[in-house]
């Protein structure tokens, strides 16, 4: 049976990472109606996060909660209401098994208890910083003449605080950084908006370049990036 999550380290560490689309994992019974190599892509998880992720646990200040299924499957950073909620087309995809989903059962059987656990992670009283941790595909299939150059983007609706904390750090350790890049958080903000700015819980939203994180050397670089960041932002914002 598929977890609707998993949970990474110490809840009772300082920093909670979430991670919507970790995974990407397909129940038994849901046939998607796509090839097997489309789940590779990132269409059907953020490559490299769980691996990122687990590496900051390690470090020992943190907890993480995975998305324990994929994107396609049910996109856990959207709003419950919404269109792309289940997916029918992703990037040229068409993802023909979602024409005929049974939704609320997917809403009941992943996505609320979800969002449940992550509710109460947040909620502790401790009050741990949120790490939004994704990654994005260098370049669409759908729109290969726009490549993205940013290593790193930073997302944020109307709760700038860590971003202005956390840019010029990530810049000073060498990354290129996009501030809302590749995608505004204004827009794409569902998981942090219900969880940190709804309640005035700090957070910082971080989009990882999949083509960086995609292997061992990568993902470790970027763990020992965020790191320290991610203290800074805490502390600061304590």
């Amino acid at each position: 049976m598929t977890a609707p999550f998993h949970i990474l380290g110490d809840p009772a560490a300082p920093i909670l990472i979430i991670a919507d689309h970790a995974s990407n994992a397909v129940p038994d019974g849901i046939d998607l109606g796509l090839p097997p190599e489309a789940l590779r892509e990132h269409v059907a998880l953020d490559i490299g996060v769980a691996e990122v992720a687990a590496l900051l646990v390690g470090e020992g200040a943190c907890c993480a909660i995975l998305g324990g299924v994929s994107r396609l499957v049910i996109d856990y950073n959207r709003e419950p209401d919404t269109a792309g909620l289940v997916p029918v087309h992703s990037d040229g995809h068409q993802i023909e098994g979602n024409s005929v989903a049974d939704v609320a059962d997917r809403l009941a059987r992943f996505y609320d208890p979800y969002h449940a656990k992550v509710a109460a992670l947040a909620a502790q009283p401790h009050r741990p910083f949120l790490l939004s941790l994704h990654s994005f595909t260098p370049r669409l299939r759908t729109r290969p003449e726009e490549a993205r150059p940013w290593e790193i983007g930073i997302l944020y609706n109307a709760d700038d605080r860590a971003a202005r904390i956390a840019i010029p750090l990530l810049a000073a350790a060498g990354l290129v950084v996009g501030e809302q890049q590749p995608y505004s958080g204004k827009l794409l903000n569902a998981t942090m908006n219900r969880h940190a700015e709804a309640h005035g819980r700090p957070y910082l939203g971080v989009e990882m370049r999949q083509d960086l994180v995609t292997d061992a050397v990568g993902q470790r670089r970027f763990a020992q990036i965020l790191a320290p960041v991610l203290d800074e932002c805490r502390n600061g914002l304590a």
